[in-house]
């Protein structure tokens, strides 16, 4: 489980097929030696297990079914990203609960400046766009955001200066595809709706 907070931004150092998955190594500034083997990292809110460790890196190996469903089907070597390490009990609740499965992706429809903070607009597909709500939670590549404003396939997002200088939010533009994951409770209580 993780918050949406994001503690660091990686860079994906090297990328290697592995039986139609990948491996993928990702600088940090992370102390590598306070990671345990096997840990959760959430890298743009996808959660992925730390299968080697070194001392300023370390390495996870996607499997297809997450490379077809996120974004990381597309990084590059030398893309930035966002982590967040585990939450533990006893840890601060900043943000909201994400587990780190990323549902879909979306598609930045528009960024505008807002005083000192930006507007985004996503584009989402529309069975996923019925589980988000005005003021509810959503992660978009990681980051735990308040939903705005909400429509049949779209939702839009305000990020604060201090959000754009420690996530990707900074660099993220029109046309860029982002990985979602909609509020747990959400989805939950549509499944509930849906059979009783």
């Amino acid at each position: 489980m993780f918050t949406g907070l994001i503690t660091d931004q990686g860079e994906i150092a090297a990328i290697e097929d592995a039986d139609g998955g990948s491996r993928m190594e990702v600088k940090t500034q992370y102390d590598t030696s306070t990671i345990a083997m096997g840990a959760s990292i959430a890298c743009n809110g996808c959660c992925l297990t730390a299968v080697e460790l070194s001392g300023n890196s370390f390495v996870v190996e996607v499997s297809k079914e997450t490379l077809r469903r996120t974004t990381l089907g597309n990084w590059q070597i030398g893309r930035i990203i966002n982590l967040e390490r585990s939450l533990k009990l006893g840890d601060e609740m900043g943000g909201h609960l994400v587990s780190g499965h990323v549902d879909c992706t979306a598609k930045v429809i528009s960024r505008a400046q807002d005083g000192e903070s930006y507007r985004f607009l996503f584009c989402v597909p529309p069975e996923f766009a019925r589980f988000l709500a005005e003021k509810g939670s959503v992660s978009v590549d990681g980051v735990s955001l308040t939903v705005n404003e909400v429509g049949a396939d779209q939702f839009g997002v305000n990020i604060i200066p201090h959000t754009c200088a420690v996530t990707g939010f900074g660099s993220l533009k029109t046309g860029d595809i982002v990985n979602i994951e909609i509020d747990m409770f959400a989805r939950y209580v549509a499944r509930l709706l849906n059979h009783s």
